[in-house]
This record gives C-alpha cells, structure tokens and sequence, in this order.
C-alpha cells in the first residue's frame, strides 16, 4: 500500500458497499423466482424493479459524489467503472425477471437454475469484497474467484443453448428461452467486469 500525504474522500467505500449489498437483494429475489407460481411473478418483478431503481439511486450517488470531490481514493476512471458494472449486474438481474414475467414463461428450463446460482454466489462474493476495498487487503482470492464462476457460467449457458437447439421447443419459445439465459450470462459477465476493476484498483494501489 503506498503512504499518502493528502486525505481522501471515503463515502465512496460506503456507497460501493451499498450498491453490492443491493445486488445481494436482487439475488435473492432471482432465487425467489424460481421456486414461485406463475401467479406470484408479476410481484417479484416489482419488487426486483424497486430495487434496480435503489441501484440506479445508488449509481447516481456515486457519480455525483466524484462529480464534487476534489480528491478520490483511487483513480476517477475506476470509480466510474466500477459503480457502472455494478449498475449492469442490477440492470441485467431485472431485465431477466421482466422478460420471464413479460413472455409469460410457463416452466423455465433446466439449468437456468445453475444460472442463478452462479449469479448468487458471485452477489455474495461481491459485497464482501467491497468494503476491503479501503485497505485493499485479502481481494485477490474475491477476483479469481469469480473469474472462475464467470468461466462456470460460460459452460452452463452453452449448454443451455444446446439444450434449447434440440428441438424440443418450437421457434417462439426458443427465441424467449433464449433471451432469458443470454441476459442472465450478461449478468455474469458483468460481475467480472467489477472484479477485473477491482484487480485494476488494487494494482494500482501497490
């Protein structure tokens, strides 16, 4: 860690730690909608809706604070990176809830349930590595870590996509399948775009 002579604004650590623990809510919410009745969807929704809203909130808290300090705790261009991946994953998990309430999924397919939970376990790993983000201390098993669940979320989406190939669905059901578990990759791109960031902060830092 390299000494500094200047102070540094630090409501960013407690902003960045909000918004990963907003995506934690979002999480939970995806796990809830697989186990629910088509009938219990439409409220889910609204409820992942609001949260996505908490995260926009959160974003623009963040932008504004950079837009207003005159010193930050590591380079402009990696808070604004961060806070806006961390925006995506938000953005992704609600589009994802909106499109099955949206197509009126009857039964989603196998393995979309690996899906979420490579999604949830990513969540997790996520807030808590936020707020080491003050010390930059113990994150570098955080971004391999996900990194790993990124690579396992390749798999099962190529899988899923054969699955959805095999003629089992007809051409409008696939197309809606489809979206689904390709937002839901998105996601899990998204998380490691933050942690590839976080990598970056903490190279930096040394």
């Amino acid at each position: 860690m390299r000494f500094r002579l200047t102070p540094r604004e630090t409501s960013f650590y407690d902003m960045f730690a909000a918004s990963a623990d907003n995506i934690v809510t979002g999480s939970k919410l995806l796990m809830e909608l697989l186990g629910a009745d088509v009938s219990a969807r439409a409220e889910i929704a609204e409820r992942m809706r609001a949260a996505e809203h908490a995260g926009d909130d959160a974003t623009h808290a963040i932008f504004h604070q950079l837009n207003s300090s005159f010193i930050t705790p590591f380079d402009r261009e990696d808070i604004y990176r961060l806070a806006s991946s961390l925006d995506d994953i938000m953005d992704f998990m609600e589009e994802a809830v909106d499109l099955v309430v949206l197509y009126q999924i009857d039964k989603l397919p196998k393995g979309v349930e690996q899906q979420i939970e490579v999604l949830s376990r990513a969540a997790e790993l996520t807030a808590n590595a936020m707020p080491q983000l003050r010390t930059m201390e113990n994150l570098t098993e955080y971004w391999i870590e996900v990194n790993r669940l990124e690579n396992q979320a390749d798999q099962i989406h190529r899988k899923l996509l054969a699955y959805l190939f095999n003629g089992k669905y007809d051409a409008m059901e696939v197309l809606k399948l489809k979206q689904i578990v390709d937002v839901l990759e998105e996601a899990a791109d998204a998380f490691e775009h933050v942690a590839n960031t976080v990598e970056t902060i903490a190279v930096k830092e040394s």
